[in-house]
């Protein structure tokens, strides 16, 4: 197995693992959708009601970015080994720490926004952070990344305009990482 340090590979949202990840986006859009609106539909508005709503969307996202996690993981676990380097190398490590760590940081912002009442912003702030998360991590040669980038940024003022627009938005961004992983490939 070659140990060489100047080969470094790090994980990344080409082809199947950005057409994973759309589609998780698309399932956790329509499954929050889907809760929210039978939420609404039921008469019982009663306190409890309204946790277990939480618990859910908070368990339908954490999982939306686990299985997110683990399509980069085992993506980068084949591309290591195709190319005989060690998928742990200090880049990698650094890398996996600054978007767990960004991750933690997102879901404290976005739960301190749920206690304060301020469920609008919930999403738009989701989209700005994302989308910065990406810009951070783009690659030169991976320029067209930066689409998906400025798409989670402009939804999320329209977001913030519109609060209503969430949905559509990220239904936006899912389609847009299958795009992206059709058009590039490795």
């Amino acid at each position: 197995m070659k140990t060489d340090t100047t080969s470094q590979l790090n994980f990344s949202l080409i082809g199947f693992t950005s057409i994973q990840i759309g589609i998780y986006i698309l399932l956790a859009a329509y499954a929050i959708e889907t809760l929210l609106l039978n939420f609404m539909e039921t008469d019982t508005l009663g306190l409890s009601s309204e946790i277990n709503l939480v618990i859910a969307i908070a368990s339908i996202t954490f999982f939306t970015v686990l299985f997110s996690f683990f399509a980069m993981f085992f993506k980068g676990k084949r591309n290591a080994k195709k190319q005989q380097l060690q998928l742990w190398n200090q880049k990698s490590i650094s890398t996996f720490w600054i978007i767990f760590v960004s991750f933690l940081a997102i879901y404290g912002i976005l739960y301190l926004f749920y206690t304060q009442n301020l469920e609008d912003f919930i999403t738009p702030t989701f989209l700005i952070f994302y989308g910065l998360l990406l810009f951070a991590f783009h690659k030169k040669e991976r320029k067209n990344l930066l689409i998906i980038s400025g798409i989670c940024i402009l939804f999320s003022i329209i977001c913030f305009m519109i609060p209503s627009y969430w949905y559509s938005a990220l239904v936006i961004l899912g389609v847009a990482h299958i795009t992206y992983g059709v058009v590039v490939k490795e």
